[in-house]
């Protein structure tokens, strides 16, 4: 008997990546060797799981799948923990590496994400949902997407700022019952008294 070829042939189900990969740039290089000139691509990818883990990486190679491949290997490898704040971020930073200025701060439930170009994917990959930012310097992607790795690696925690633990909805509940128990067995308690007979007077 032939096996079934084509559309019979039932695929296995994939299983669900831990990490989201974005490919924010792909460029042509070119090196100056002996005979010529090398022509290879870069590839800048950010990996992230929305839960407050982000990475970036950059590979380079002579296929764009090669490239792509090189840099999801590398941004996994630089995995950094990002702090939140209910769903934005604990405090404001501000930051400048190489030509790039970056700004980032907190912003209410519902703002969403202000932001543009890499940076706008690498928060949105990291797990913030309300954020304020602007790019106040260079329009570099690759320098860009590595400030906001920074300035996402500079937030710390701030204890006060965490969400207090939901109260059970019951819990008053629960309580107003047993109050109405202990009042009516304080009432069954109390002896309850009985009027004295009342006095004949003689009759004369």
């Amino acid at each position: 008997m032939a096996k079934p070829q084509g559309k019979n042939r039932r695929r296995a189900p994939r299983e669900p990546k831990e990490f989201e990969e974005e490919v924010i740039q792909i460029d042509r290089v070119t090196r100056v060797v002996k005979g010529g000139r090398r022509l290879r691509f870069r590839a800048t990818v950010v990996v992230g799981n929305k839960k407050g883990k982000v990475g970036l990486g950059v590979g380079k190679s002579t296929e764009v799948q090669g490239a792509i491949q090189k840099a999801i290997s590398q941004a996994k490898k630089s995995l950094i923990t990002v702090p939140m704040a209910g769903q934005t971020i604990p405090h404001r930073v501000k930051l400048k590496y190489k030509s790039a200025h970056l700004l980032l701060m907190p912003a209410c439930p519902g703002t969403g994400i202000i932001a543009g170009g890499p940076l706008r994917k690498i928060i949105e990959l990291s797990g913030v949902e309300d954020v304020l930012s602007k790019s106040l310097g260079n329009n570099n992607k690759l320098t860009n997407s590595q400030a906001a790795i920074r300035a996402l690696s500079q937030l710390q925690e701030i204890p006060w700022l965490k969400k207090a633990e939901p109260k059970t909805p019951n819990a008053k509940e629960e309580k107003k019952p047993a109050a109405k128990e202990t009042q009516a067995s304080s009432k069954a308690k109390k002896p309850v008294k009985k009027a004295a007979p009342k006095k004949e007077s003689p009759k004369k």
